[in-house]
Order: structure tokens, then C-alpha cells, then sequence
């Protein structure tokens, strides 16, 4: 902003070189002193928060000036700014009896948090149901050393469902009279396969006659171990192959392979996989989606909040709080005239 200003002072002074007196546009001095202004904002808010926030993965989070404890959360709107409300509901009655607002776009690091909450809540036969946003291998360990019973979806849970094969067809479908030429094949890209691998491991060698380094860290691909390699910028800038190995050749820097190693030790997430995908599995947790689902639809089609109007952890969690209990008061209204 003060190099924006900068700039336009410049233009305008070389604009006016010669005359008797420098007079800048109405307009643009207004610009000027509204970005300087802003400037100077932005660095009191730095002097005055000069601790960065750490999120879980050790990366830092962008602060936001307006309020510093909010995050930016993906949405299928695009990115926002804002908070992220998690409710735990009761399945018998659809009683929220934990509800809190927290500035983190992960849903993954409230988990634990929120079941600790809700500890006196629960007992040894309640079960825990959440979607794919809490699955983590960390969390199902966690659950696990805790005793907690829990179905915790992952992403690739309705591919394996054979109820949802058919589920595409009842996506939006594009307009009638679109084009419906064939569209040209893309072409094969380099697999793993493509790639000579040092017999140490230290490195590999790609199809152009590039190294790839080794980058140290071990990972787990769909219950193999495995090892990654990755080529420097450099190697991949210019190379002919460029189109030929990379998904994305216009933005992605450089190639990463992984190749599988053996068989890795039986995780978390493979035994709550099998257990998810089981009958029983299925059947309970089938049950979220008319258990927790119609709470949100409720608070925020009839309760009307759509969005919240505060600002600041403490008071978008109280606002949160407060609509979870006008909707608790309504249903005990409610199963008071039932019985």
C-alpha cells in the first residue's frame, strides 16, 4: 500500500514537472491518503500482534485485521473468513448437548476437544459418529487409547459403498445443447513405474535422465509403505517431458514420485475403515444423517443464521452457544406437548 502510494505520487509529480505548483487529482490524493491510512493501520496491528498463531501442521496462520481469531475456511462458495461451529447432538432427542465456535478452518484438531467437553454426556455405550473433516490417523489413535467408541467416515467411504455407484447420475447435468463432440484423450503420463530407482534408495532417475533426491520422509499409500523422491526446480523448468509428467505442467514446480516399499502395519484408519464398512457400520452410522444433519438445516433455514454477526472467538461462541439453546428450549417445548 505505501509503495502504491508511492508510485502515484511519483507519476503525478513527474506529470506535473515544470509547473509552478504540484496540484494532485481530487481523486487521487483521496486514494492516497486512504492507502497510506491503511498502511499505517496494518502496521500498529502488527506491533500490537507481534506473535504469530501456529496451526496444528506447524504452519503459521494468516491473521486478519479485522478479527484477528477468525481463519479462513473452504467452503463450497470459495474462501471466507469466519469461524467454524461444531454441534454434538443426541441421537434420541436431537438435544445439542455441546456446541462451540473455534477460528480453524482444520476440523480434524476439534475432535478431542469437543468430546472432552461433552465427557459427562457420554457413557461406556455411547457411540460417536463424525464425518470425514474429523478423520485423522492421530484422532482414531487418540480415540482408541481413550476406550472411546466411535465411526469416524474418510473420503473414500461412498466409493466403496455400492448404494452410492449410481449417485453421479443424480448430479446437476450440463445443458442440452452443449457440445458434444469427443473430447481428445489426454495423453499417459509418467507413473512410478517410469522411473529407475537407485538400488540404496538414496535417489531415482527420471525418463528425461534427471536425479531425484530422496525427501527424507516415509508415508503410507493405500496400506503400503513407501518412499517419495522429488526433482529440483531446476531439473524440471525446462525439461521437453515437461507436459508428459506433470498433471498440472503450468503451475506444479517440480515432479514427486512415491514408490511402494511393502506392506505397512495394520493403522487406525484401516481398522475403522473395515468397521465403517461392515453392515452394522452402516447401519449406525446411516443414522448421523438424520440425526445432526436436520439440526443445522433448523438452526439455520428457520433459526435464520446463516452467518454470524460478531466479532471475536468469545462472542461468535456465545452467539453459537445461544442459538443451540433456543433450539434445545423448543424441543423440550415440544416433547412436553407429546407427552
Amino acid at each position: 500500500m505505501e509503495r502504491a502510494a508511492t508510485t502515484m505520487l511519483e507519476r503525478h509529480q513527474a506529470n506535473d514537472a515544470g509547473a509552478a505548483e504540484d496540484v494532485l487529482d481530487a481523486k487521487a490524493a483521496a486514494r492516497i491518503e486512504r492507502l497510506t491510512g491503511e498502511a499505517a493501520k496494518i502496521r500498529q496491528w502488527l506491533a500490537d500482534h507481534p506473535e504469530d498463531r501456529p496451526g496444528t501442521r506447524g504452519k503459521v496462520r494468516k491473521s486478519n485485521r479485522t478479527d484477528s481469531e477468525s481463519a479462513k475456511l473452504a467452503t463450497d462458495k470459495g474462501v471466507i473468513q469466519g469461524y467454524c461451529a461444531v454441534a454434538v447432538v443426541d441421537a434420541d432427542h436431537q438435544v445439542i448437548v455441546e456446541a462451540s465456535a473455534h477460528g480453524t478452518g482444520a476440523e480434524q484438531e476439534l475432535l478431542l476437544p469437543v468430546l472432552e467437553a461433552c465427557a459427562t454426556q457420554r457413557t461406556a455405550s455411547t457411540l460417536i459418529t463424525a464425518d470425514a473433516g474429523y478423520h485423522s490417523e492421530a484422532n482414531l489413535a487418540a480415540l482408541a487409547e481413550k476406550g472411546i467408541d466411535a465411526l469416524i467416515a474418510d473420503n473414500a467411504m461412498r466409493r466403496r459403498d455400492e448404494r452410492f455407484a449410481e449417485q453421479a447420475k443424480h448430479r446437476v447435468k450440463p445443458e442440452p445443447l452443449h457440445d458434444k463432440s469427443r473430447k481428445e484423450a489426454k495423453p499417459r503420463l509418467f507413473g512410478s513405474e517410469d522411473f529407475i530407482i537407485a538400488p540404496d534408495q538414496s535417489h531415482a532417475i527420471c525418463p528425461a535422465g534427471q536425479r531425484l533426491h530422496r525427501n527424507g520422509k516415509d508415508c503410507t499409500i493405500g496400506g503400503y509403505a513407501a518412499i517419495k523422491f522429488r526433482a529440483p526446480e531446476a531439473a524440471c523448468n525446462d525439461c521437453p517431458l515437461r507436459t508428459r509428467c506433470l498433471r498440472k505442467p503450468q503451475t506444479t514446480r517440480s515432479r514427486q514420485v512415491a514408490v511402494l516399499t511393502r506392506k505397512a502395519e495394520r493403522t487406525h484408519s484401516a481398522r475403522m475403515r473395515e468397521r465403517i464398512d461392515s453392515a452394522w457400520g452402516r447401519e449406525q452410522y446411516g443414522r448421523r444423517f438424520a440425526t445432526v444433519e436436520p439440526v443445522f438445516g433448523n438452526v439455520r433455514h428457520n433459526k435464520r443464521l446463516h452467518r454470524f454477526t460478531l466479532r471475536g472467538q468469545s462472542k461468535v461462541d456465545g452467539q453459537w452457544k445461544l442459538f443451540a439453546l433456543v433450539h434445545n428450549i423448543e424441543k423440550l417445548a415440544n416433547y412436553r406437548k407429546v407427552a
